[in-house]
């Protein structure tokens, strides 16, 4: 049993999860509008900083998760089931999909390989950051509605 107050880890919970979409959505947003409208530099830049935001983003997902798991207490049934397949999805495409290609990008724009490597790269993260996005969406609707009040239903 954790030392930490289920208040306390809910709060934890909660700012590290708001967090991790919070630089998740920053990342995706700045690809895209460096892509469309930034010059060459500004995409090394913007690559650049994308890796250092890993330094963040990872121990937020990894508070998220860890208070969540903790939150559960082990009863692992409706939607703290879901939202823990989700986070399982969210962690391998991140550690297996995002991070190498954050890595790759970086290198290859500090490098000035814009191809056509660079580009299926980067098309391959923006689609594996806007599935996480809406994985983390997803979760927090349902954290949400985890916390809601079951109301009961008025038939007329």
């Amino acid at each position: 049993m954790s030392t930490i107050s289920k208040p306390i880890l809910r709060i934890v919970h909660r700012v590290a999860g708001g967090a991790a979409f919070c630089l998740i959505a920053s990342f995706w947003l700045a690809t895209i509008i460096v892509e469309l409208f930034g010059t060459t530099d500004q995409i090394v830049m913007v690559k650049t900083a994308i890796v250092w935001g890993l330094l963040a983003l990872v121990p937020c997902l990894a508070a998220t998760g860890g208070s969540g798991f903790t939150l559960a207490r082990g009863q692992i049934a409706g939607l703290v089931a879901v939202k823990l397949r989700r986070m399982k999805l969210i962690a391998a495409n991140g550690l297996l999909v995002l991070v190498p290609c954050a890595i790759g990008l970086a290198i290859l724009a500090r490098n000035g390989q814009m191809d056509d490597v660079f580009i299926t790269l980067q098309v391959l993260e923006l689609f594996a950051g806007l599935i996480n996005l809406v994985l983390i969406g997803l979760n927090i609707r349902d954290g949400l509605r985890m916390r809601r009040p079951v109301r009961p239903r008025v038939t007329v």
